[in-house]
């Protein structure tokens, strides 16, 4: 299994301040955060935990969405998010 995984994030402004994330590859995993920072951190965790889930319960896990290919609201912005998913399945 490969070390490092890379998906694209979309990245929204919270009305309460903040951001929100959702993940073109993982249905309904979402997640928030205070800060861009914060909400980076939150959303390397709950995709980690989606993929994690994943794996545990056989299935594969999808591949990456092309960044140039996903589709976001203005004022929206994508990034890419890191994951290390030896951390979380050994």
């Amino acid at each position: 299994m490969c070390n490092k995984l890379f998906y694209p994030a979309i990245f929204h402004k919270a009305e309460e301040g903040g951001f929100w994330i959702s993940f073109p590859d993982f249905p309904e995993c979402l997640t928030q955060g205070d800060s861009l920072i914060n909400a980076i951190d939150m959303g390397i965790d709950a995709a980690s935990g989606w993929i994690l889930g994943e794996l545990e319960a056989g299935n594969d896990f999808p591949m990456a969405s092309k960044p140039e290919d996903v589709e976001y609201d203005e004022g929206s912005f994508i990034n890419l998010l890191v994951f290390d998913i030896n951390a979380y399945y050994t």
